[in-house]
């Protein structure tokens, strides 16, 4: 069977632009409209291909970067690959998979996890983050939790989006994850009020910290 070149995957992506979709996306700031089943579904049949995975990164398209993000061998990138896409990466559902999908799997991660942490790029810091609630979850040994909790405190009020995102669901993880911290760490969301009002579907948890620990805590 021939090799799917890029031009022929750009085809197949554009087929898959629907406008309902991309009109949803937009309000979050990505700007691709092609639905993510149907992209699963492409990169199923790609299976794992890491070079095909670099041309279509390098095409810069969201979607393109998506399917990249699908086929792509994480451990196959380098430390630098690594800093240079996620300063490339500002859609936020290509900076999302990147982090969770690719970062996370890398032998890089947690020396990524410290340059990308005190970035003065909020966005590029928030990555920093991210790894760090994966820390917190999995491998805390090490990290200086407490201290973690006073940076909240200080910085979680005014950082910007996407960061405080990522450093609410750090505070919501040392909550959850240990019994000695939860008190503090619902004093802190509850004095701070960040997302306190974020509207949440229903069957789902809020992102206001001391509702998201209690309740998390409650189903363990």
């Amino acid at each position: 069977m021939a090799e799917t070149t890029v031009a022929e995957l750009m085809t197949e992506l554009a087929a898959l632009e629907d406008p309902k979709a991309r009109a949803v996306n937009e309000k979050h700031g990505d700007d691709h409209g092609v639905n993510l089943t149907k992209l699963r579904a492409v990169a199923k049949r790609l299976k794992t291909q890491q070079d095909l995975a670099v041309q279509l990164w390098a095409t810069g398209d969201t979607a393109a970067r998506l399917l990249a993000l699908l086929v792509c061998r994480p451990k196959a990138f380098s430390r630098d690959e690594l800093d240079t896409m996620l300063r490339e990466a500002r859609r936020p559902k290509v900076h999302d998979w990147l982090v969770n999908y690719v970062v996370k799997k890398s032998p890089h991660a947690e020396d990524l996890r410290r340059t990308w942490f005190d970035d003065a790029d909020p966005v590029v810091a928030s990555a920093g983050w991210a790894l760090t609630v994966d820390r917190v979850a999995k491998k805390p040994e090490g990290l200086d939790l407490p201290g973690l909790l006073d940076r909240i405190e200080a910085e979680l009020k005014d950082a910007p989006g996407r960061l405080q995102w990522a450093m609410n669901h750090c505070l919501a993880q040392i909550g959850i994850e240990n019994p000695d911290l939860r008190d503090r760490a619902i004093g802190i969301g509850e004095r701070l009020e960040v997302l306190k009002d974020y509207p949440t579907p229903p069957g789902c948890t809020s992102p206001f910290a001391p509702v998201w620990i209690t309740e998390v805590v409650r189903r363990r």
